[in-house]
């Protein structure tokens, strides 16, 4: 029975949410788990340009994984023949900007997984199984929407994130300085939580965004910092017209770059430190672990922060 009267809670909008039909979990690695379990897979291809986070699931639940080799488009060097009947092969849309290559050339191939956890707003494609992460993206606590073919009869319990917004708080209140002690800890939690349903709170707040704007804000700021870096970018990009970018990627010889921007409090997440133990120091993956300049460009910020960032990359 819902209360009546009362002191008020946070006020939200209630709008659409952006991914229909999907299930709502708490977390893109318990995603991921969801899909191995349910299609009874036995082994898995995954990139060695990736998160270590992705290997929780594989490992936990006893999973045969072999690494891939990416080019430098961020493309799987992989002969898709050797794909087995109870074998996986998992593709990251990396930085959201590999919708393009998706569409073309990897449809065609059987046990594929769209990892979309760097580009939510790429939509689900008929009979594909993929997740996207609410959290890379948006200011909530948990957050993953999976789609899957095949469904597990499983009864998932709701996680509870009313006391691991300290962080998003801070941010507001005080400073992002003041809350990353805090984001560390919520990180490190999610670390270790089983599979759940994705938190009401979470829910709530993506309810209440505007996914037009904020889609519109990332694409006009990436083009933006592409229109004035490209011509110093070792990287090249082809993104379809509805594709909407995680970060700006930007490849360059010059190591001072970063530090700048860190002088200008303009941080740059590094993605993912643990392939430099994988790969040899000669290999394209372990330069875009080291070298590699994930620029933001999310809704928060104008023309106005992109040029202060282009000014400090030129």
């Amino acid at each position: 029975m819902n209360s009546i009267g009362g002191y008020f809670e946070l006020e939200l909008q209630v709008n659409k949410e952006y991914h229909k039909n999907s299930l709502k979990l708490n977390t893109g690695r318990n995603a991921l788990e969801y899909i191995l379990l349910a299609n009874n897979y036995k082994k898995i291809y995954l990139p060695y340009y990736s998160c270590d986070v992705l290997l929780q699931p594989i490992k936990k639940n006893k999973i045969e994984f072999e690494f891939y080799r990416i080019n430098q488009k961020f493309e799987p060097i992989f002969d898709y023949d050797k794909l087995k009947p109870k074998e996986a092969f998992l593709f990251i849309n990396f930085f959201g900007l590999k919708d393009l290559f998706i569409n073309e050339k990897l449809l065609k191939y059987s046990n594929l997984i769209l990892d979309n956890s760097q580009s939510f707003f790429s939509k689900a494609i008929k009979n594909i199984d993929s997740f996207n992460s609410a959290r890379k993206f948006f200011g909530v606590p948990d957050g993953a929407y999976l789609f899957c073919n095949n469904k597990l009869n499983i009864d998932l319990q709701l996680h509870i994130s009313y006391n691991k917004t300290e962080h998003l708080l801070k941010r507001i209140d005080l400073s992002p300085e003041d809350g990353f002690i805090d984001f560390k800890k919520n990180e490190k939690y999610l670390n270790d939580i089983p599979m759940l349903n994705m938190s009401k709170l979470s829910e709530k707040i993506l309810q209440s965004i505007n996914y037009k704007s904020i889609a519109s804000i990332r694409r006009d700021n990436f083009f933006k910092l592409d229109n004035a870096l490209s011509n110093l970018n070792h990287l090249k990009f082809d993104l379809t017209n509805k594709s909407v970018p995680f970060i700006y990627p930007f490849l360059s010889l010059d190591k001072t770059k970063r530090k700048k921007l860190l002088e200008n409090k303009i941080y740059t997440a590094k993605y993912w430190p643990n392939v430099l133990n994988l790969v040899n120091k000669d290999t394209l993956e372990y330069k875009f672990s080291e070298d590699l300049i994930c620029l933001p460009i999310d809704q928060r910020y104008s023309s106005k922060e992109m040029q202060k960032i282009i000014n400090i990359m030129l």
